[in-house]
């Protein structure tokens, strides 16, 4: 029975997607803003067929945390749904993302409309440089901008690999920091269709200063991040 519900759930949750792209492809004319804010309605479509099929409910902890204006969010990545979960409830969000992901159709366009950013991990210093000039621009606009601090998904449980990115955004903005611990891999692998049932958990935890040494960041972001993570597990 799981099996099914799971295959239930994927076969809905793309057909979900495919209508809502369409839907909002008038929104290409419009405001950035709208884009942005219409991702939030699919998001929570996602979490209605997670709780309804899968028995899997998402629960945002740490809401005292949570940046309303302009801001700088680190957050732990296991899956896919972790970018979809942070539209729910982020005012105007903005992620870091790869390259590669801009050239595929709608999305890569929706993407652009909502001014995301992208990166080429190729790079290098050149694309540190590049990111960090446009997360300049987004914050210019109140947004909160997301990155992944690992760069890709990794497995529940064990501690991933912190790259460079995160560092130079945290130096050159000079603002504080906002990890997010989650579980969601648990849940929703990063691979495969099948998914288990219980209760996604996305922290936001205590935020990290301005101002600190890199070494010194990184060992904290890495430290609340996965000690945090790992408590959820069991969930």
């Amino acid at each position: 029975m799981l099996l099914v519900r799971s295959y239930l759930f994927a076969g809905l949750f793309y057909l979900w997607s495919v209508f809502w792209v369409l839907l909002i492809s008038p929104l290409m004319l419009g405001p950035r803003l709208w884009m942005v804010r219409s991702w939030r309605i699919w998001s929570l479509g996602v979490m209605l067929l997670l709780r309804v099929l899968c028995d899997i409910r998402v629960e945002f902890r740490g809401l005292q945390y949570m940046p309303k204006t302009r801001a700088l969010i680190a957050p732990k990545h296991q899956c896919m749904f972790d970018v979809f979960a942070q539209f729910a409830v982020l005012p105007d969000s903005c992620f870091v993302t790869k390259k590669e992901l801009m050239w595929i159709p709608f999305f890569g366009w929706y993407a652009q409309k909502g001014e995301m950013i992208s990166v080429d991990r190729a790079g290098a210093a050149t694309a540190l440089r590049k990111m960090v000039a446009e997360a300049k621009e987004r914050f210019a606009d109140e947004r909160q901008l997301v990155i992944f601090p690992e760069g890709h998904r990794g497995e529940p449980g064990l501690p991933g690999d912190y790259k460079p990115g995160i560092a130079a955004l945290y130096r050159e903005l000079d603002v504080p920091v906002h990890p997010v611990a989650t579980n969601a891999g648990v849940h929703w692998p990063a691979h495969g269709l099948r998914r288990w049932p219980g209760t996604i958990v996305y922290e936001y935890l205590e935020p990290i200063p301005a101002g600190l040494k890199r070494a010194e960041f990184m060992r904290i972001l890495q430290e609340r991040i996965e000690t945090a993570s790992t408590a959820l597990l069991p969930l």
